[in-house]
């Protein structure tokens, strides 16, 4: 089993480094280039959720009557997981998911909610995914991510999600921005504070403990199955794919020339 792990790693090296070292990281430098990233990122930091809660509902039994689903290893492995995601703690100890505390860092930044907000509103409204991206004016970017995700939410493939849920997510984010977090804090601590506590509580987690659940239960779900793991090989070079557009599309964005309105005076 460890042998498909490691192969897996060694197939998305190459493009997980392209990830890391994207300019997109080098092209901020300002709280207003952090505002512009958090706007896009969020939509990333809300899908996210909703993988992990695909993968707890597909795992575990979260209807009554309750009857015992899969094995308890891995009922226990989704379990851990949501629980530090979806309760862990604020700087001052009090629940909270990371969504919610990705969109406190962000109005303490000053960045933009609204997109997110109309997009998740409409969403709980309608529950049509093209619809919300429409009414949240979703830039194209984060649309294709979000979109990739939950088509392999809806594929019914436990082995697929877990393996781009453990493989193509949150770890991508490389030390250099979590460096440039906390130079801006020491400047603005009022503005960035809540960002570079996220970052560094994201780490400590997902970066140790949770990482490693995910590829124990990566592992579990595909088994023995050559054909599973090459699914799961497929998705996940797939969803770097998908980062890479989604970083390619903030750094657009944040190379743009800024356009000065010509004012006319009498």
């Amino acid at each position: 089993m460890t042998d498909k792990i490691a192969r897996l790693q060694e197939l998305i090296a190459p493009i997980r480094e392209k990830i890391v070292r994207h300019p997109v990281y080098s092209s901020i430098s300002t709280v207003e280039d952090v505002r512009t990233f958090m706007e896009y990122h969020v939509f990333a930091v809300w899908d996210f959720m909703s993988l992990l809660k695909s993968l707890q509902q597909s795992l575990t039994c979260t209807s009554v009557p309750w009857f015992p689903v899969g094995n308890a290893g891995t009922r226990y492995l989704i379990n851990e997981i949501v629980t530090g995601e979806e309760s862990d703690v604020d700087q001052d100890g009090t629940r909270i998911s990371h969504y919610e505390l990705y969109l406190r860092a962000m109005r303490q930044c000053g960045a933009d909610c609204t997109g997110i907000e109309k997009f998740t509103g409409s969403l709980h409204r309608q529950g049509d995914l093209q619809q919300a991206f429409n009414d949240g004016h979703v830039a194209q970017a984060a649309r294709s991510f979000v979109d990739f995700t939950f088509r392999n939410i809806a594929s019914g493939k436990d082995h697929v999600k877990a393996a781009i849920f453990t493989f193509g997510r949150e770890d991508l984010i490389p030390g250099m921005f979590v460096s440039m977090v906390r130079d801006l804090n020491m400047d603005f601590p009022d503005t960035i504070g809540i960002l570079k506590y996220y970052l560094e509580r994201h780490i400590e987690i997902d970066g140790d403990h949770h990482s490693q659940l995910a590829l124990e239960m990566t592992a579990s779900l595909c088994g023995n199955d050559d054909k599973r793991w090459e699914e799961a090989e497929e998705a996940t070079v797939q969803c770097l794919r998908k980062r890479l557009e989604l970083w390619d599309g903030i750094y657009e964005r944040l190379s743009a020339p800024v356009v000065q309105e010509n004012l006319l005076f009498p």
